[in-house]
């Protein structure tokens, strides 16, 4: 009787294991719809990684990401500043098209504008950001939730994402406070820690269906900070550098344990094959913590570690030093490691790119092409890979437009592009002059007057968003410092 009892109880216990199993998310076969992560690193310039020779910054997993995957050599971001360049990511428009041209923080996009997210949202796609937002304050119309987001955790203010000890963060328009937090450089929760886990939750969570992770994370920008605990700092402690180079060197290491991270993260889940990873910069370098012995920066982010040449510009222009980004793409089994590409193509081109590798359905009159040829192969995509006639920048009264190895840049201080005013117009061949200091302007004027002719094709006014009010977003701003009676800034300035 005892042995009979013994075989019931084996045999119920294998039905209910055998039902647990039927009801469990089987695997996504890898031919379903790919998820999508760009991982954009805010400030990290062209020669600010370890596969572009620098001598000081590690970027091991960034390294081996490029490794497998391909790098692209002749990537530009959409602006030389963080809203403006985000607008254009996000819209697949440039900036004579994007609705946020200008880097005040929390200026808007419109409600009508279609953004990345939108669009996979439409098709199925989970949604979730994890980072700075910068392109619509609280309470505006261009806040993520409102623009395809499921969630988005972080800043939606810029100013807000200096600090890495802020009072709060920011989940869909509502505070989460950071225990211990005063502002400024004072806390106990590091910020950073909060949105980059909230990033991987946010995959582990959708492993089971296809969705798209946005990681637009501050480090290494902002307020040099980062806690003297974090695995990265180690290995710079030592380093006879001033603090705030030690810290920089550690923030991008931790931002190279962060792409390390999501990349075994997505092997374990068994979801990497069916996973395209974007990573890079946000707009080109900025020549910070300069000294005697390094006139372009500490780790010279704008300067060839190999040949000791210099792009010129740096963030906040739109010569090639403020411009230029690295960037990598990912994808076992798809995209063909070893791959070093001197395509020209920039951030208006990444949403055509997503809703091609997902069939998801882009929106009309975008500016962007699709690169998927360049990525996968022209006998995988089907096709040839289309170029640029131009590509299209414009910052306050700066305009620049590449066309082939040409580039005209104009930086009249009076003037836009769609003005009858004479206008100050250089020219240089960037194949043979990436310093861009051979002015051809005289010698080729049918080749400026071509690119000119593009710039005013390219320009339209201006229309951003709105706010229904702006006390929250002012809040935000504020929060950068904190609200104690010690605070250094309130309402967005600082005191006396």
């Amino acid at each position: 009787m005892l042995c009979y009892k013994n075989q019931i109880a084996l045999l119920l216990l294998f039905l209910a294991f055998t039902a647990t199993l039927a009801q469990a998310a089987p695997p996504r076969p890898v031919s379903e719809k790919p998820n999508v992560i760009f991982f954009m690193a805010d400030e990290l310039a062209y020669f600010e990684v370890g596969y572009m020779g620098n001598k000081y910054l590690k970027t091991p997993n960034i390294d081996k990401m490029a490794k497998e995957g391909i790098i692209f050599t002749n990537a530009y971001a959409g602006n030389c500043v963080c809203a403006p360049t985000r607008s254009t990511l996000m819209q697949g428009l440039h900036s004579g098209h994007s609705s946020v041209r200008d880097n005040g923080g929390g200026t808007p996009l419109c409600d009508e504008d279609i953004t990345i997210a939108e669009m996979l949202k439409a098709d199925g796609y989970t949604t979730g950001g994890f980072g700075k937002w910068g392109i619509g304050g609280r309470d505006s119309t261009g806040v993520p939730e409102k623009q395809g987001f499921d969630v988005f955790f972080g800043y939606y203010d810029q100013v807000h994402a200096h600090s890495y000890y802020t009072p709060y963060l920011i989940r869909n328009s509502e505070e989460v406070p950071l225990k211990g937090n005063v502002g400024g450089s004072e806390g106990e929760t590091y910020s950073h820690y909060a949105i980059f886990d909230e990033g991987i939750k946010f995959i582990r969570e959708n492993k089971d269906k296809p969705f798209f992770c946005y990681f637009p994370i501050t480090p290494p920008h902002g307020i040099y900070d980062i806690p003297k605990t974090d695995p990265a700092y180690q290995q710079f402690a030592d380093k006879p550098w001033t603090d705030a180079q030690k810290n920089y060197a550690a923030m991008v290491g931790m931002v190279d344990n962060n792409v390390g991270e999501v990349l075994e993260l997505l092997k374990k889940l068994e979801i990497d094959k069916n996973t395209v990873f974007f990573f890079c910069g946000d707009n080109g370098g900025h020549r910070r913590l300069q000294n005697n012995e390094h006139p372009e920066g500490m780790f010279g982010p704008n300067q060839n570690p190999k040949t000791g040449v210099v792009f010129r510009g740096n963030k906040g222009n739109l010569y090639e030093g403020g411009l230029r980004i690295p960037m990598v793409a990912h994808w076992p089994g798809k995209i063909k490691g070893g791959q070093v590409s001197d395509f020209v193509w920039y951030f208006p081109d990444v949403l055509p790119t997503v809703a091609e590798i997902t069939g998801a359905k882009a929106p009309k009159n975008i500016d962007g092409i699709s690169i998927v040829p360049e990525l996968l192969g022209e006998k995988a995509a089907g096709r040839k890979q289309k170029e640029h006639p131009y590509l299209y920048w414009e910052y306050n009264a700066m305009t620049a437009v590449r066309s082939g190895d040409y580039k005209a840049v104009c930086i009249n201080k009076w003037s836009k592009p769609g003005d009858k005013k004479k206008k100050q117009w250089s020219l240089y061949n960037i194949k043979d002059d990436i310093t861009e200091q051979n002015d051809l302007a005289a010698k080729e004027p049918k080749v400026l007057k071509r690119l000119i002719g593009y710039a005013e094709e390219a320009y339209t006014k201006n229309k951003s968003g709105s706010f229904t009010t702006q006390e929250r977003h002012q809040r935000d701003r504020q929060a950068k410092y904190g609200f104690g009676k010690d605070a250094k800034q309130v309402n967005g300035k600082k005191k006396k």
